[in-house]
């Protein structure tokens, strides 16, 4: 059995005995001296997880690295005594100033500088989602294992009361085995019409690769953003982000993004972990920019006392037929459990058991030992090693299944998925989506 193998079938194990925390807590952890921490991508998304970890009296803030020179400035104003770095990979060669890391670059650029920092046994805090592809996915997840550090993917809603409620009632069998499960978000980013951008809101609509390049602005050192992803010239329609997200060299679209939140709770519920089969269906694929509108339906099998179980996956103008029928609340976004003996129906906030009528005596469950909030617990398991929720064990499968949807979308039919082997077994020119070769000066093995 490859390594490959036997780690894939150790952190299915772990994930499938989780409790509502979960995690490994045989981590490394520093217990005494202020817990000093790099941030990597300060502007933006990485700004508020800045500040956020900041607002900890035991945290100093020791080094600080973007691409965009501004960010960077900006950020420094905050933190003076701060070094500062505008690549990431020579922030490593100085590793005896920090314990932990927090990655808020784009997506294509997370598993890069994730990697050294698990090399180097130190603490780390990654946005969603985890990578940007499945073979970058599975290397960070195998380098968790070996690290035995804290880790915790961006998806602060999973420290929420309300999906813990939601992951206690649906373990409770109030609803019965689940069989089925949809997932639906509104968000409409991404390959479409020009009049379908203009009534979904779009923040920008593009139909193919810009031809004409565009000179970066000064404080952007546009090599280093590309990273490890092919070169292209510098265009508006990449930068800033979220432009970025809709182009498949740099990030995944909707799945991948919000799918890290909403595929969340029925993977968390139901202990997910790799489908077997995965089919979507949508406009024809186009091959620089993710869709804005698709549907993928995913095929798990029996785990434990769950039953075998379908998760379909519905954005921008798909929904559910019984959605689009009225049979349930018409939320704008959604996950709806489906179980024999009734149906739960939940977002990020609130969540009711269905038909009403017959649950009329319902009361969530009261969770009094509910964790602290997700990047205080990531805090809390480097200084102590206690579990965190969304610790990369359990987020590299999750993140493996979102990547999947859009492998299924791209091939354009079904594919037959072995989560071991990492390969697709019905269509060898699929499996091409499921790795890239990074742009030379890049790597993943140090």
């Amino acid at each position: 059995m490859t390594m490959q193998r036997r780690t894939f079938h150790r952190l299915a194990a772990g994930a499938a005995t989780a409790g509502l925390v979960g995690g490994p807590s045989a981590v490394h952890a520093f217990p005494s001296r202020r817990l000093r921490i790099a941030c990597i991508g300060v502007g933006g998304r990485g700004g508020a997880n800045l500040r956020t970890v900041a607002r900890d009296a035991d945290v100093q803030v020791v080094a600080l690295c973007d691409v965009n020179r501004r960010n960077l400035s900006a950020a420094h104003q905050q933190f003076p005594d701060a070094r500062t770095f505008i690549d990431f990979r020579q922030l490593y060669e100085f590793e005896e100033l920090f314990d932990a890391v927090v990655v808020s670059t784009a997506e294509h650029t997370h598993a890069f500088a994730t990697a050294p920092a698990l090399r180097l046994g130190k603490h780390v805090y990654c946005e969603k989602p985890l990578t940007h592809n499945i073979a970058e996915c599975r290397r960070i997840t195998e380098l968790a294992a070996q690290a035995q550090v804290a880790t915790q993917m961006g998806t602060q809603i999973h420290a929420s009361k309300n999906y813990h409620q939601v992951v206690a009632a649906i373990r409770s069998g109030i609803i019965g085995p689940v069989g089925e499960v949809h997932v639906w978000v509104s968000r409409a980013w991404g390959w479409q019409s020009k009049e379908e951008a203009e009534r979904n809101k779009d923040i920008v609509f593009v139909q193919d690769r810009p031809t004409e390049a565009m000179q970066p602005p000064e404080y952007l050192d546009w090599d280093l953003w590309l990273g490890p992803a092919p070169y292209r010239p510098f265009h508006e329609v990449y930068f800033p982000g979220p432009k970025w997200y809709r182009w498949w060299d740099f990030g995944n679209g909707t799945m991948s993004d919000l799918g890290s939140h909403w595929n969340d709770l029925p993977f968390w519920a139901l202990e997910l972990n790799a489908p077997t089969s995965v089919r979507a269906e949508g406009p024809a694929p186009h091959p620089e920019i993710a869709p804005a509108s698709m549907r993928a339906e995913y095929r798990y099998p029996a785990r434990g006392n769950h039953p075998p179980c379908t998760l379909t996956w519905y954005q921008g103008t798909h929904k559910p037929d019984r959605w689009v029928q009225q049979e349930i609340p018409q939320w704008g976004n959604g996950v709806l459990f489906v179980g024999e003996r009734g149906m739960l129906l939940s977002d990020y906030r609130q969540h009711i058991l269905l038909p009403e009528s017959e649950f009329s005596g319902y009361k969530p469950a009261d969770i009094p030992d509910l964790p602290a909030g997700h990047h205080e617990q990531w805090l809390q398991a480097c200084r102590e090693g206690t579990p965190t929720g969304s610790h990369f064990g359990y987020a590299g499968p999750l993140t493996e299944a979102n990547h999947l949807g859009n492998v299924a979308f791209r091939h354009g039919s079904e594919i037959i998925w072995d989560a071991a082997e990492m390969r697709i077994t019905n269509s060898e020119s699929a499996n091409r989506f499921v790795s890239r070769q990074p742009r030379d000066g890049w790597t993943l093995e140090g």
